[in-house]
């Protein structure tokens, strides 16, 4: 008998049901609040429904830039404590501070102690009970590979260093050729014609095709997978799965078959898209270099004490159909630091001094960069824009490289969110994954996205 299969959801559902479920509970306890005491403060009313609304929606906004929305941090309680409590706190007071839609505040202070500590409570119960009791049993999914032998270490880690909850149990080698058995730590090897009662076996709830050799799929295997495919099994394609996973495009697997793999967003052409992120991008250009504009005679004078050099530094950069533009950024290296050729910026870099390293960890030293944006070289969400030596450098290992350059490069973007600065050539590799991964998904909400991201990653000090 084929045992009861455990309950999971995806990367994507488990957000909609932290979202929902914040939603929910916080509408239940303001309710109750309303109920319970006759504090006008929470009146559930229809002239002034608007105002939980609101309160849900600034909870959502700093949820999303506090990370309570990072699966990562949702299922470790020690992280669970800081964003919530971060989240709620800042959430409270903006909506007390908000001039005319917020209600005055009440005379009795011990009504916003009430109001501030019973959200934090629900919220804390809410997020630890998911982090306990559903992330770490209820959404563990068992996965078996069917590969390349040598592919299994590659696979296992690139898949489960992203969601935990994603366990690859067994791999069955596609290699005709190969007769010997080999495990990879708790990863067995499964014989082929013992497929299909591991999997019953075991509970698998996934299977992933990730093998590229089409003669190791027998005769045999193919009956076994065809006969779990109409048990209800789930078979996918490996590159399918990557790229839920990770929100990257496995360029280093599909290799000439990329542009099979990779059709363009539509919003990389669509008028009306294009015309609000122009508009926008005029705002925040005007915006950010007044901020520039305030901020330098203080980075002049910090500059004069610890940078001891010219205040701005220009940079040829490659932009959108490979031409190329000079970048304006505030100084952060030494002079002269580049005397024998291009290399790239690396961790705890030498060359970049004390001042430069608070300018480059709370990226001030981008703002003159709004300047490109306003001339039309920039985007403010896209690609990084690299220098034409390392584009030609890393274009000769991966030909498809200068795809990146369909679109305008970018301020800020998907790789610089989820990933560090590369400091090598494969470092370059792993971010051009995140940026095709950009340009095949563009959208206005992966940009709302990029940008909670940017907020979030300002405010914790991650700039390099």
């Amino acid at each position: 008998m084929r045992p009861k299969r455990k309950m999971h959801f995806e990367i994507s559902e488990r957000k909609v049901l932290l979202f929902a479920s914040d939603i929910f509970f916080v509408a239940v306890i303001l309710y109750l609040l309303n109920v319970f005491f006759d504090f006008h403060y929470f009146a559930f009313e229809s002239e002034t429904i608007y105002r939980p609304i609101m309160f849900i929606g600034y909870l959502l906004i700093f949820g999303t830039i506090f990370e309570m929305y990072n699966l990562q941090v949702a299922s470790n309680q020690f992280q669970v404590l800081k964003s919530v409590v971060l989240s709620v706190s800042t959430a409270v007071l903006v909506y007390l501070l908000t001039p005319v839609l917020s209600p005055e505040l009440p005379k009795q202070r011990l009504v916003i102690l009430i109001f501030y500590s019973v959200v934090l409570l629900i919220m804390l119960l809410w997020r630890f009970f998911y982090a306990i009791f559903l992330a770490s049993h209820r959404f563990s999914q068992n996965v078996i590979l069917i590969c390349d032998k040598e592919q299994v270490e590659e696979l296992v880690l690139g898949l489960e260093n992203v969601d935990p909850h994603y366990k690859i149990i067994g791999f069955v080698n596609s290699d005709s050729l190969s007769e010997t058995s080999s495990n990879f730590h708790y990863v067995k090897e499964i014989k082929k014609s013992y497929l299909e009662r591991f999997v019953i076996k075991h509970n698998v709830s996934e299977i992933v095709i990730a093998s590229q050799r089409t003669d190791g799929i027998t005769p045999d295997l193919y009956q076994q997978l065809l006969h779990l495919l109409e048990s209800g099994n789930i078979i996918r394609e490996y590159t399918q799965v990557y790229e839920s996973k990770t929100q990257r495009i496995p360029v280093h697997y599909i290799e000439r078959d990329f542009y099979r793999f990779f059709p363009f967003s539509r919003s990389n052409n669509n008028k009306l898209y294009l015309f609000l992120i122009r508009f926008l991008e005029l705002v925040f250009s005007f915006t950010g270099l007044l901020i520039c504009l305030f901020l330098i005679p203080f980075i002049f004078v910090g500059n004069l004490i610890a940078n001891k050099g010219s205040l701005f530094y220009t940079q040829e950069r490659v932009g959108k159909n490979g031409n190329v533009f000079k970048i304006y950024k505030f100084r952060t290296m030494i002079e002269a630091s580049e005397t024998n050729g291009a290399v790239f910026a690396v961790s705890n870099d030498k060359r970049i001094t004390p001042f430069g390293k608070f300018m480059r960890k709370s990226r001030i030293d981008e703002l003159p960069q709004f300047y490109n944006v306003l001339k039309g070289d920039m985007a403010v969400i896209g690609p990084r824009p690299e220098r034409p030596f390392f584009v030609d450098e890393i274009a000769k290992i991966m030909p498809f490289y200068e795809t990146r350059h369909v679109i305008k490069p970018g301020l800020t973007g998907w790789a610089q969110v989820n990933y560090s600065y590369g400091e090598s050539i494969d470092e370059s590799l792993i971010k051009l994954q995140y940026d095709l991964y950009y340009i095949k998904h563009r959208s206005i909400f992966l940009d709302l996205s990029i940008t909670f991201k940017t907020i979030t990653t300002v405010l914790f000090y991650r700039g390099q």
